[in-house]
């Protein structure tokens, strides 16, 4: 059967979308723009743990950070929401009861993808059971690379359905996809599979987010925007450390979308340790000076 998007997809210019990134380093923010800039930041970050050896006491830990990242007197929002694997989904949802703070909860066999279709579904299930509001699905890249885009296209559409009130953010893997076009492609292919987000990486592979990829993912939600009216969220995740990076790709995204998308609502951070730098320069900014990372509690 043939398959074929309802939008025809340009080819990228690698040379341009690259100099284009490379532009969004040079601003200049500094002092009261700069501290909001950090603080919209921490309002956007999934904070995350997706290890081995995750446990109800680091969950707990990490619903308490997301609440509160910081002392009051700094004037810190909360975090956007907690990322975890599906069977610490449930112990999440009790340690943010009353916060507003959504869960997450990566499926469909994280990270790799690979898994048969019945199981994704079901462990998108289980998810959403528990308590997730959001569910974080990977592609199989390998289904992806060969060329079969309608399989790719239904199982997102599969799991969509499977995720009933959930949004759900479509994993693409990027440092896998070898190509801008491949980027572009996928992008829009979720889009119209019904994606609410479409995401980077899953952190587990390098390289992770980068600011040429996600300004063709960003771009490609433009046009998908001004074409429908429709706003699909973004949300680069892996290698984004420090709080020079985040500011990055806010400017990105103002100069790209524009400020519509400036909102946990349609653009996230996948952050892991992006937290701890940005906790430092807002410390830096009321305080007047830099802070040992060991006053910060890790995320």
């Amino acid at each position: 059967m043939s398959f074929s998007l309802k939008r025809s997809v340009s080819p990228v210019d690698q040379v341009g979308v690259e100099e284009r990134a490379a532009k969004f380093t040079s601003r200049s923010i500094k002092n009261e723009a700069k501290a909001v800039g950090l603080k919209l930041a921490v309002s956007m970050m999934d904070l995350t743990t997706l290890e081995g050896a995750d446990s109800k006491g680091k969950v707990t830990h990490l619903c308490r950070k997301a609440r509160q990242p910081m002392a009051s007197r700094y004037d810190c929002p909360p975090c956007a929401a907690i990322c975890v694997y599906p069977n610490q989904v449930a112990h999440a949802v009790k340690e943010l009861e009353g916060s507003g703070i959504p869960v997450a909860s990566v499926a469909t066999g994280f990270p790799s993808g690979q898994y048969p279709l019945e199981l994704r579904l079901a462990d998108v299930r289980a998810a959403v059971d528990s308590g997730a509001a959001e569910i974080d699905m990977v592609i199989s890249r390998g289904t992806f690379l060969e060329g079969d885009l309608a399989r790719v296209s239904d199982e997102i559409a599969a799991v969509k359905e499977a995720c009933g009130k959930a949004h759900l953010k479509v994993i693409f893997e990027t440092g896998e996809l070898q190509t801008y076009d491949n980027v572009r492609l996928v992008s829009q292919l979720a889009i119209e599979a019904g994606a609410d987000f479409i995401k980077t990486s899953t952190g587990k592979v390098s390289p992770a987010a980068t600011l040429p990829v996600t300004l063709v993912m960003v771009e490609t939600v433009r046009d998908h925007f001004l074409a429908t009216g429709e706003k699909i969220g973004v949300k680069p995740a892996g290698g984004i450390r420090t709080a020079k990076q985040a500011l990055q790709y806010l400017v990105m995204v103002k100069e790209t979308v524009g400020d519509d998308w400036l909102t946990p609502d349609l653009f996230r951070f996948g952050a892991s340790s992006l937290l701890g730098d940005v906790e430092l320069q807002l410390a830096k900014l009321v305080d007047g000076n830099y802070q040992s990372a060991d006053y910060f509690s890790k995320g």
